[in-house]
Formats: C-alpha cells, sequence, structure tokens
C-alpha cells in the first residue's frame, strides 16, 4: 500500500488557539472603531490583540476599513502571521507587523499600526517625537524611527513579508512606539486598552509638540524626561482605564452592542 501523501504545512491552515469570548471579540472591534473616530486611523490601519489563551496566535479585522470592523470580521493568525480560518476572508498586506512584534515581544499583548498625520511628519525630519506631557509619558524613553530602505532599499514602504516585520521589530526593541519613516507608527502595550490609550494620545501629542514647537521659536522644550516619563507611565497603565471605559461606551451605543 502507497503511504499518503505528505502535506505541505504552508499549505494548510494553522490550528486555532480557542474560543474566545464574545465580549473580548467586541473589545477587538470597538478598538478599530474608537481609532477611527479619535483620527488615529481612517481607511487604513489596524490594530491587533495576542490570543489571550494561546500566546503564539494573534486576532485581528480582515482586511476593512477600521470604523466598519464587526465582531465577526475578527480573524485569528499565527506567528507567521498565517489566517487559522479564513474562509476566503482577505487578510491585511501588512499583518506581518503584528506577528513579527510578537514574536519578539513576549510582553506586548496589543498592537496599533497607523498612519495618523500629525505623527507622520516626525519620521521626516531630525526633530524627535517627544513626551510633552503626562498622558504621553509612554515617549518619553524615545521613539526611534524605522526607515525601510536602510535594510531593503527602494520599496513601496509596506511591511508586507516576515523579514520586514523583524527589522521593524528590531527597531522597536523594548520601547512602545516607533515611526516608519514616510508611512506612518506602531504602538505597543500590555493590554488592548493599553495600545489604544497609547495610538492615540501618541497622536495628540504630535499635535502638541508641532503647537509648543511654533510657539517656542527655536527655544528647547520642556518635555518630560525618562524619569518623569516611567513614573506617569505606570500611573497611566491604571487611570487611562477611564479613557477606554468612555470610548468603549461611546462604540457599544454607536453600534448596539
Amino acid at each position: 500500500m502507497n503511504p499518503p501523501p505528505a502535506t505541505d504545512p504552508l499549505l494548510t491552515d494553522p490550528p486555532s488557539g480557542g474560543p474566545l469570548e464574545p465580549e473580548r471579540l467586541a473589545d477587538l472591534a470597538a478598538a478599530s472603531r474608537i481609532l477611527a473616530a479619535q483620527g488615529v486611523v481612517d481607511a487604513f490601519g489596524h490594530v491587533s490583540m495576542r490570543h489571550p489563551t494561546a500566546p503564539d496566535r494573534y486576532l485581528m479585522a480582515r482586511s476593512l476599513a477600521p470604523a466598519l470592523v464587526e465582531p465577526q470580521d475578527i480573524l485569528e493568525y499565527d506567528l507567521d502571521s498565517r489566517p487559522c480560518s479564513p474562509a476566503g476572508r482577505k487578510s491585511f498586506l501588512e499583518r506581518f507587523i503584528h506577528g513579527e512584534l510578537y514574536k519578539a515581544r513576549p510582553d506586548v499583548m496589543a498592537v496599533v499600526h497607523s498612519h495618523s498625520p500629525s505623527v507622520v511628519p516626525f519620521g521626516l525630519v531630525r526633530l524627535r517625537l517627544q513626551a510633552m506631557f503626562h498622558n504621553a509619558a509612554f515617549l518619553a524613553d524615545g521613539v526611534p524611527v524605522f526607515d525601510i530602505r536602510d535594510r531593503f532599499g527602494a520599496t513601496d514602504l509596506l511591511v508586507s513579508d516576515g523579514p520586514k516585520g523583524q527589522a521593524l521589530a528590531q527597531t522597536l526593541g523594548l520601547r512602545q512606539v516607533a515611526l516608519m519613516r514616510a508611512h506612518g507608527s506602531v504602538a505597543v502595550g500590555p493590554s488592548l486598552e493599553v495600545a489604544v490609550f497609547r495610538a492615540v494620545y501618541t497622536e495628540v501629542n504630535a499635535r502638541i509638540q508641532h503647537w509648543a514647537h511654533a510657539l517656542a521659536a527655536g527655544e528647547p522644550l520642556a518635555a518630560l524626561d525618562a524619569d518623569e516619563g516611567e513614573r506617569a507611565d505606570v500611573v497611566n497603565q491604571g487611570a487611562g482605564m477611564r479613557a477606554w471605559d468612555l470610548w468603549r461606551a461611546q462604540a457599544r451605543a454607536a453600534n448596539g452592542w
């Protein structure tokens, strides 16, 4: 008898890490809508969450404008960013941002990728993004800039495969936000709620820095230093839930969840 033909693992959907509570799926869908409502994403951008009981899996919406995401749009991926049960649903091209960051940072439980307009300029100039106020304390330990051409030459600027995602993860290191030259940024957190908070306040902080720099007329800015940032960020990770509760309630009310 001939042995059964070998199965190519690359052509087989990876198994699921297990079911998720419906409420948590709704939270992830709400996160997409919150980021849209707060001006962090528009038709583009995405947010993901590590699977709460299977750290080698993550969850993210199918390729869809963030403001349209519903709980049923959430797909599960392994850390190579292969969908577990796509059922014909299209994935984001830049999902490798998420998979490679989860591989590199076991402490990261959620990732936001955005092109928020006030942030993008800081990836193009020598002036570095700094923590302007306490809600943006997570920026005080530095915000590196990922320039995809340093490793890959001329590209379409998209992090569309594993090696590009790995290079981005190396640039981020242990920090919470990295800029992507001529593209956007990533923000990470120890929870979905904290990652969303950081993505929102990275955009708010960038606007404040634009204003402060204009007012300063060349004088240095009194930004938070690393010690202040560390102390304030500890507080924010708890107090920031107030913002999440407000934003989540608004998303529920708007969508009848």
